[in-house]
């Protein structure tokens, strides 16, 4: 009867134990999750820098009077496009006629009187060698006849800049380009001490875009870029991508092509030009955009947003151990790079992270990787 009993009682510890690791091995399937998990490796990445700039024509000219008088006819309409050559803008020249015939006028009587003078030398010569005049005669002559052809060559340069001046009234374009704002209309008192041009001629058909780089990034490019010297490492920046006003990327690449000697002392930078074709004339002097450098990162621990959390100004991810247990983890990035975080510290290549959902993991819970 006893030994009956004993048998009841391993029986019935044997069950209870079997029922107990039951028990446990379902809770602890019910604590763990499967979700997604990313394998960190290094790996290399272009990145991107972007600074604003803004724009202007590769030849941008004033279009001043060069004489004063009233604008008798404009040739052209705002916004137009002129080729070299092309007249823009009359101003009334009979007031620079007059000039001409007047120094005109002055050259007749000038040659006239050098005729003269060259008569009198002629004259005072054939009596001199008959002994009729003295030298000193002679010479005078000769001085008044040098005299008159000075005159003569002056009166012909006044001439000359009367022409000039003649000219001046007829204003053509200089380079090809567009027309600007045309602030004096007909009829206006045009000068050449105006401050306001009469327009601005643009030639776009190459835009430079303008921008700066701060000490730090004027190193960093230095750093970033290969060649010996600055020269060859402006050589190496031949994919420089432009952002317009609007955010979208415009078409054509640019090419850097001076970077100036010299930081501005009152800003702390240094200016830079970036050249772009303009074949279908969609920038314009004055365009603001950004620039976008690129550049190459080796070696980089790379992770997506979306498997971080933010929290108090932190960045945490959550971290699989071996026995697939998580742990959460404050990392340091070094900048955004579209969706992606770009590791300073915390994490090392080979370790594994939750991609998502980690809002609803656990300190410790265990996950199961998909």
């Amino acid at each position: 009867m006893q030994k009956k009993g004993m048998k009841y009682l391993i029986i019935f510890a044997i069950t209870g134990l079997l029922f107990s690791c039951t028990s446990n091995k379902q809770a602890e399937d019910s604590q763990s999750l499967s979700l997604p998990v990313i394998t960190l490796r290094e790996d290399s990445i272009v990145l991107y820098e972007e600074f604003p700039t803004r724009l202007e024509g590769k030849v941008n000219v004033n279009i001043r009077p060069q004489v004063d008088g009233y604008i008798q006819r404009i040739f052209v309409e705002e916004g137009a496009y002129v080729k070299t050559g092309q007249s823009l803008f009359k101003i009334d020249d009979r007031s620079y006629v007059e000039q001409v015939n007047t120094a005109s006028a002055n050259l007749d009587a000038a040659l006239a009187a050098q005729k003269n003078a060259k008569l009198e030398v002629e004259k005072y010569t054939l009596l001199s060698q008959n002994n009729v005049t003295s030298d000193f005669q002679l010479r005078t002559a000769q001085a008044q006849y040098e005299t008159a052809q000075a005159n003569v060559a002056q009166q012909r340069a006044a001439l000359e800049a009367a022409k000039i001046n003649l000219g001046f009234t007829l204003i053509k374009s200089p380079v090809n380009g567009f027309i600007g704002r045309i602030p004096k209309r007909i009829g206006n008192l045009a000068s050449a001490s105006d401050t306001q041009p009469l327009t601005i001629l643009s030639e776009i058909s190459s835009v430079y875009a303008y921008f700066s780089m701060t000490e730090k990034e004027f190193l960093l490019f230095n750093t970033r870029y290969k060649g010996d010297n600055l020269n060859q490492k402006i050589s190496a920046t031949d994919s420089v991508s432009l952002k317009l006003a609007d955010n979208s990327d415009y078409p054509y690449r640019g090419k850097i092509q001076m970077i100036n000697g010299e930081f501005d002392m009152n800003t702390g930078a240094v200016s830079v030009r970036a050249s772009f074709k303009n074949p279908l004339y969609l920038l314009r002097t004055g365009n603001t955009g950004r620039i976008i450098l690129p550049y190459t990162e080796k070696k980089v621990l790379l992770i997506p947003v979306l498997s971080t959390l933010d929290i108090q100004d932190k960045i945490f991810v959550v971290r699989l151990n071996k026995e697939n247990k998580s742990e959460r983890v404050a990392i340091t990035v070094s900048q955004k790079q579209g969706d992606y975080y770009i590791v300073k510290s915390g994490l090392r290549p080979g370790e594994r992270i939750v991609s998502r959902d980690l809002e609803t993991i656990e300190e410790g819970s265990v996950i199961q990787p998909q």
